[in-house]
């Protein structure tokens, strides 16, 4: 029997998304979900008193996995849910990030590589950019799935170079050789999608195919409304479908890459 989950979920705990998680939990259910992975924006430490307008501060994340664990008792039996958080990978800070986070518990991270270098002085992906922004992108993607600690990539074609198709193949071949290498899904994401949004981009799936990756659907819900809505996962698939590429519905054993 076919399993309907969804573990790119976001609420107001990252300060850029509408409704409780409790509302998302309820809309699953409505929608048929039999998963519902949260996977907020991941607190970071930074430098020099950098506050980022788009994750939760570090002091919200006890809340965060004591609302989950809440959400698991009250809804046991009705849906599964996951506590999660979507990460950059940030090399200089990531050890203290993972620090803060495993002291409270959590079941996954996805890569959502937003960001090269670091938030407070990197290069934002989703930018127009050159050769050198997307090799270190990249790069940076690469390094962040040879920790083996990320369950999937979230939105790996959010990198925004359109200069030379023969060189956007030659670096985002690089990323997909990884990923079939540690087995790490590549998110189809229903964001962009529903929003024609520059990504999901064709020249990547396209990649995704002939390399023979494993994709996964992501709502990356932004509001309860599309916690599991149905329509644009249909058109989704039959998107996919014409790259002849048909997704995984779960990721198995998230816990084997923490």
């Amino acid at each position: 029997m076919k399993t309907f989950a969804n573990y790119h979920t976001h609420t107001y705990h990252c300060r850029h998304a509408n409704g409780k998680p409790k509302e998302y939990v309820d809309t699953a259910i409505e929608n048929g979900l039999d998963i519902l992975g949260f996977s907020d924006h991941v607190p970071y430490p930074s430098k020099n008193g950098f506050v980022s307008g788009m994750r939760m501060p570090l002091s919200e994340t006890e809340k965060y996995a004591a609302e989950m664990e809440e959400l698991k008792k009250a809804y046991n039996g009705k849906i599964k849910i996951y506590t999660g958080y979507e990460a950059e990978y940030f090399p200089d800070y990531f050890d203290a990030m993972i620090k803060n986070i495993g002291q409270y518990g959590y079941d996954y991270m996805i890569l959502g590589q937003h960001f090269t270098d670091s938030e407070s002085d990197g290069f934002y992906s989703g930018n127009p950019c050159g050769e050198e922004q997307l090799k270190k992108y990249v790069d940076q993607v690469i390094e962040a799935m040879k920790t083996r600690m990320f369950a999937y990539v979230a939105h790996p074609d959010l990198i925004n170079y359109r200069e030379n198709t023969a060189v956007y193949k030659r670096e985002m071949t690089r990323l997909c050789s990884v990923a079939l290498d540690y087995d790490i899904p590549l998110e189809f994401n229903l964001l962009g999608f529903r929003e024609n949004r520059f990504y999901p981009y064709s020249e990547f799936w396209k990649l995704v195919s002939e390399t023979g990756c494993k994709t996964i659907i992501g709502w990356d819900a932004h509001s309860p409304e599309f916690a599991g809505d149905r329509p644009i996962y249909n058109e989704a698939l039959a998107e996919l479908k014409k790259y002849g590429i048909t997704p995984v519905e779960t990721i198995e054993k998230l816990s084997k890459r923490l």
